[in-house]
């Protein structure tokens, strides 16, 4: 018999990148559900504003996922207003598209310390608490991109390999606990960081509310591979049994390997130029300081 889908109402959850796209759709799911949300995000200001239109008990504030201080007074934060956290959602990161070879070594350094290392700061961080209690729940955003390398984007992929691989062995260091790990692997989402690309056949970009969905759905029921749209995952399965050259045969017919290549320029460019801008160093006050996926 399967189980039935817990609440989550009265739960404490903090959400990283928190201020837009994904991770804002996640927190305005969660507050439907009753949830307590602590929104993070670089800019705190508007962290605090989104909040509020949220209503409920929600709180925005400062983080800087790249900085292991900045993000534990987050979560201390957090639990001060809301209680113990019992959910954390690793959704902060960036992309920067360009040939490998063309790519300057500063965006490299910064999508692997956004991408990268604010997962694992944060996913220490909140697990050290959930196992002093006993129960917990992880969530880590990667990406499509985590499952295969597509050209355009080297090193993205290679941040959101780093967060599957992550998570698989979170997941694997934790069996037999109440401590639950997912891992969310959207295509094309439909936010400013996907702004300017082009659409495989037959996967259709989704919205931010529905990655959202899912992550409340995995919540409720959890599993670890959180595919957005489901079709994806058994695309996935169907592709790991065959070959490398039959995989990639398939991935170029269906325009998968143009995807982060073939790409409006002028449409990303207000993109590119705010992520270049995310350096955690800027001014207070600078307008294009946050950056969320």
């Amino acid at each position: 018999m399967a189980k039935q889908p817990r609440s989550l109402y009265g739960l404490v959850a903090a959400v990283t990148g928190g201020a837009r796209g994904i991770g804002l759709a996640t927190a305005t799911a969660m507050s439907r559900e009753g949830m307590k949300v602590a929104i993070g995000d670089l800019d705190g200001e508007l962290a605090a504003a989104e909040a509020a239109k949220l209503g409920g008990e929600s709180v925005g504030l400062p983080l800087d996922v790249t900085d292991r201080d900045s993000f534990a007074a987050f979560l201390d934060r957090a639990e001060e207003k809301l209680g113990p956290l019992e959910v954390l959602v690793n959704n902060a990161g960036i992309m920067h598209l360009a040939p490998f070879l063309d790519e300057e070594d500063e965006w490299a350094i910064r999508q692997v310390d956004i991408n990268v290392h604010g997962v694992i700061y944060g996913s220490k961080l909140a697990l050290h608490r959930f196992t002093q209690r006993g129960h917990g729940h992880l969530i880590n955003i990667a990406s499509t991109a985590g499952k295969a390398g597509f050209p355009g984007g080297a090193t993205y992929c290679a941040t959101k390999h780093a967060v599957v691989g992550l998570s698989e062995a979170i997941r694997q260091e934790l069996r037999g606990t109440a401590i639950e790990v997912g891992c969310v692997m959207p295509g094309v989402v439909q936010t400013e960081l996907a702004s300017g690309l082009s659409e495989a056949r037959g996967v259709k970009p989704v919205k931010p509310e529905d990655v959202a969905d899912e992550i409340i759905s995995a919540l409720k029921q959890p599993r670890f591979d959180i595919f957005v749209p489901r079709s994806i995952g058994a695309i996935t399965k169907v592709l790991s049994i065959l070959p490398r050259r039959g995989r990639e045969g398939i991935a170029r017919a269906l325009k998968a390997d143009q995807v982060l290549t073939a790409i409006d320029h002028n449409a990303r460019s207000g993109y590119e130029l705010r992520a270049s801008k995310s350096n955690p160093g800027l001014p207070a006050g600078d307008e294009q300081k946050a950056l969320n996926p």
